[in-house]
């Protein structure tokens, strides 16, 4: 499995202690510095179920800076995984990859019903 982080995020930290405590093995992906293409953001979306809007870190500062709470309702799929691939801090975090899911955000009781 991998997981998309961002060093300095509390919530990436308390998922990589979770994965961790459970001794599972993970790829670390520094979601800054390694971000995933659109492609890839793209099979990440499609297999989660989610809504792609939910691949959006919505606390985050540039996610406020570029106003995109009234502006994605107007872009297209196609430029929506874009804007996630322009920068790896619009995308939510922690992002965990599994053979099996997609998992957006870290939710303790969803990543142990999922990871147990």
């Amino acid at each position: 499995m991998t997981i998309f982080c961002y060093p300095r995020c509390s919530t990436c930290a308390k998922a990589i202690a979770f994965l961790d405590a459970k001794g599972l093995s993970y790829t670390y992906r520094d979601i800054k510095l390694n971000r995933p293409s659109k492609e890839e953001l793209r099979s990440l979306f499609q297999r989660s179920g989610l809504e792609l809007r939910r691949f959006f870190n919505t606390s985050g500062q540039l996610y406020r800076s570029m106003k995109l709470k009234t502006k994605l309702s107007s872009l297209s799929e196609d430029e929506m995984l874009q804007l996630l691939a322009s920068d790896g801090m619009l995308v939510k975090r922690p992002l965990l990859v599994t053979e099996k899911t997609v998992l957006v955000g870290f939710d303790e009781k969803k990543w142990e019903a999922l990871l147990s």
